[in-house]
């Protein structure tokens, strides 16, 4: 019943993000303006207090991930860290304290999975998926001070660990 009610909670949420993020009117005056990390400025979502970047990529000083061909030593590197710094709280196929991660790759843009393993409070305070996953999950994933190599390692690591690749 629990488990019903957090995905009816999760599926409202994202339902109302979508609504929100279609929103807006013709002629722009309700648009305001942001800046972003690179200087430049981008409008918030309505209704949020986010940029479309932001509700995308997630909040976070990661704005743009190249992947190429999975690495295999960067991977190694990764399983490393998780089994570390990541398994007190996450398994790949149930959820745990935190959600499962496989196939996360393949729901969230690789610069929201970095921004989340770098910036957890501010991405459960403000990002709506970050606040449903805190609503689901009465915990807020606590933040493990990563540099940023280290969470590409993360990413390059649940690269691997995809829902077909079971």
């Amino acid at each position: 019943m629990i488990v019903i009610r957090a995905v009816l909670n999760l599926s409202i949420v994202l339902a109302m993000v979508g609504l929100l993020a279609s929103c807006g009117s013709a002629d722009g005056s309700e648009e305001s303006a942001a800046a972003d990390a690179g200087g430049a400025t981008a409008a918030l979502v309505p209704g949020l207090d986010i940029t479309e970047d932001e509700l995308k990529y997630g909040i976070g000083p990661i704005r743009r991930v190249e992947l190429g061909p999975l690495d295999d030593a960067l991977a190694a590197r990764g399983e490393e860290l998780f089994r570390m710094k990541c398994m007190a709280c996450h398994r790949m196929d149930e959820r745990y304290v935190g959600p499962a991660l496989r196939g996360v790759t393949e729901r969230r843009t690789p610069e929201f999975v970095m921004n989340m393993m770098l910036n957890p409070g501010e991405m459960v305070r403000r990002h709506p998926v970050g606040r449903a996953m805190l609503a689901a999950h009465y915990t807020e994933m606590p933040n493990q001070n990563l540099t940023e190599e280290e969470a590409r390692a993360l990413l390059e690591y649940l690269r691997t660990q995809t829902v077909e690749g079971q």
